[in-house]
């Protein structure tokens, strides 16, 4: 399924493996993402790949979203990384996690509206090296509401010379 809540401009297009709302994926994310159940990302990474192969995408590089410094201290691993490891070994393809980074604390998405979140992640992201320069990059995070986070980050990574970037998701937002 895609993400089509707003309008979108740096990133190529966005797909999900499922819904959020009424699923159970819901309850294994929020245990990857807020209860340190890091086993889950190994049955999660599957869905994302199987999910990979059903859209036909092709793709050099595989690039979580990432996570702000303080927030990754907090939580002691970013989720996205976690699961982008895991297609990784699957597909074997490499992944980035040098390239693009977040340079700017956010607050959490998910008390803000659309117009909101396009503005928390405005800037947030850069892409610090023209390392994926002429590549096709798949951006992995957890969950897609607007597709705000994830065009933030195609805008940096295309700014450091990325030709394509596609976004995969477990789950959207209805």
């Amino acid at each position: 399924m895609e993400c089509k809540n707003n309008p979108l401009k740096s990133i190529d297009g966005i797909r999900s493996a499922s819904y959020f709302e009424d699923n159970p994926i819901r309850s294994v994310i929020h245990f990857l993402k807020y209860r340190n159940h890091r086993a889950t990302a190994s049955i999660l990474g599957h869905i994302l790949v199987d999910t990979y192969r059903a859209y036909g995408l092709e793709v050099d590089v595989i690039v979580p979203v990432p996570l702000h410094p303080s927030r990754f201290r907090e939580r002691g691993y970013n989720q996205s990384e976690l699961l982008a490891r895991q297609m990784a070994i699957i597909l074997d393809l490499p992944v980035d996690t040098k390239t693009l980074q977040r340079v700017r604390k956010t607050k959490s998405q998910m008390e803000l509206g659309v117009s909101e979140r396009r503005r928390n992640v405005l800037n947030a992201f850069v892409g610090n090296s023209q390392q994926l320069a002429g590549q096709r990059v798949l951006l992995i995070d957890d969950v897609c509401t607007t597709g705000s986070t994830l065009d933030a980050c195609a805008a940096a990574l295309k700014d450091s010379g990325a030709i394509s970037v596609w976004g995969l998701t477990l789950a959207r937002a209805r």
